[in-house]
């Protein structure tokens, strides 16, 4: 039993401390002209309130899967709301029609596959996973 409890929080540490280490970016396709969003911009675009970008060109938003730490994270700091919370609020606009939400793929390498391969693509990734064909538009100060 103290072995498993001994793993359990062992566990717990490292993907505690991964996750708490974790910059978030939000980035966009290197040839896409966006040189910057505002917090109140982002916030607009993912939570549907516009689906495009201030210069008028479409914004394809992009989260990772559900129950990823990244996508917990990014919800908490941009609008203060768990991704259940966010998810409840999706359902809620989805029954009236009114907009629709990000993409979602499986993981951070189809995130980084997918803004190199459209131009209006934006999404949120770890700072360690920047590569080359990305663009940072948005920095949160605290990711802690």
């Amino acid at each position: 039993m103290k072995r498993f409890v001994l793993a359990l929080l062992t566990l717990t540490w490292l993907a505690w401390s991964s996750g708490a280490r974790a910059e978030l970016v939000v980035v966009v396709n290197a040839e896409n002209p966006l040189s910057a969003l505002s917090s109140r911009q982002l916030v607009d675009l993912y939570m549907g309130r516009y689906n495009s970008y201030p210069n008028g060109e479409s914004a394809d938003t992009t989260d990772l899967p559900e129950r990823s730490q990244e996508r917990e994270l990014f919800y908490r700091m941009l609008v203060g709301k768990s991704a259940a919370q966010v998810n409840a609020y999706w359902a809620r606009l989805l029954f009236t029609g009114k907009s629709e939400p990000p993409q979602t793929v499986r993981s951070p390498d189809d995130v980084i596959a997918l803004v190199k391969d459209n131009k209006n693509a934006i999404a949120y990734i770890n700072e360690a996973d920047l590569v080359d064909g990305l663009k940072v538009v948005y920095r949160f100060e605290d990711s802690q």
